[in-house]
């Protein structure tokens, strides 16, 4: 690990710290509690994204439905089977995010065959799909509750759970994107027929990239069930896609450091707005965040940290060669 990020690690980690000891004592309050709760899953969920879109290139409009699967699988086992037990919710969690891998890799087999415009069609079709069998599911399992929404979940989503999990997520996706695996998904993005041609195998890296973006997803569902212990179909409608998809471009495509930031910012931005504007014009934060993304782009047309990333998330410095001396050379010839 370079030591950048193992300093980063530990300042994470500390601030962790502090913000739970500011919750024990009573300095920030449930409100403050929930918000910055919610600010880190929102981050687990477009980085997620970030791996599908910003490293690999594919254009999905289904994110939200991945989120959505993780979310009310999570909360039927621990509304059912496991309870308020704590080794009973990781299991939940894993159960959410290995639901919405599997699902995205069925789902991804056909579909990842297409490009651009097309794949986005199709993602989004599957979140339409999504979306009404959660408002029909009451059919087949009562205690989804359908349209009439999810009740009695178990409230067990602490800031030691986000904090530890948002920390790893970001972990896991620095050093997938410097591997093997990412480069490979990364020269997809770039030009898949040169990928391709170089010997790539394009099939099984969008594979990859698509089933660990929405694996992220599953487990950001799963934390926001058990954040407010209520799910409904309309959480995951296929306009709540376009959030993700905003904080990814507006961070920059292929920036860790840019997602962060933009789904913190983004996040607070829409409580602020929430807060200061008066009940009767409250639909006017719809417009404003829109107008501040255009001028983003119009400014920084590859997104806050587009082609940047903050010291600790960059890659790592391949060590130079030494220069051998050219009787050396001569000999070894």
């Amino acid at each position: 690990m370079k030591r950048s990020s193992l300093v980063a690690l530990v300042v994470a980690i500390l601030a962790a710290v502090v913000i739970q000891l500011l919750l024990v004592t009573g300095v920030l309050d449930p409100y403050a509690e929930l918000i910055i709760q919610y600010a880190c899953i929102v981050t687990i969920t477009t980085l997620g994204l970030n791996i599908i879109y910003g490293f690999n290139g594919q254009f999905s409009l289904g994110h939200v439905a991945f989120y959505g699967l993780g979310a009310y699988s999570s909360a039927l086992i621990t509304k059912e089977v496991t309870g308020t037990n704590p080794l009973g919710f990781l299991g939940a969690i894993i159960i959410g995010g290995l639901v919405a891998a599997v699902v995205a890799f069925l789902v991804g087999m056909p579909i990842l065959r297409l490009k651009s415009d097309y794949l986005g069609i199709a993602t989004l079709g599957f979140t339409i799909i999504v979306k009404v069998f959660f408002d029909n599911a009451d059919t087949w399992i009562p205690a989804m509750g359908g349209a009439r929404g999810m009740t009695a979940i178990p409230r067990l989503t602490s800031w030691p759970w986000v904090a530890t999990i948002t920390i790893l997520a970001v972990i896991l996706m620095r050093n997938f994107a410097y591997s093997n695996q990412g480069r490979a998904a990364m020269s997809i993005r770039e030009d898949e027929i040169a990928a391709s041609a170089m010997g790539v195998n394009t099939t099984k890296y969008k594979t990859i990239a698509f089933v660990m973006g929405c694996a992220y997803a599953g487990v950001a569902g799963a934390l926001y069930a058990h954040l407010y212990a209520f799910l409904h179909p309309s959480n995951f409608d296929f306009l709540k896609t376009f959030d993700p998809l905003l904080i990814v471009v507006l961070g920059g495509l292929g920036s860790i450091s840019g997602t962060i930031i933009a789904a913190i910012g983004w996040t607070f931005l829409l409580e602020g707005l929430r807060i200061v504007l008066p009940s009767d014009i409250l639909d006017l934060r719809y417009v404003i965040y829109p107008l501040l993304l255009i001028i983003v782009m119009l400014l920084r047309p590859t997104g806050l940290f587009g082609g940047m990333e903050l010291p600790f998330l960059r890659a790592p410095k391949v060590p130079k060669m030494e220069k051998r001396p050219q009787s050396a050379v001569a000999e070894s010839r």
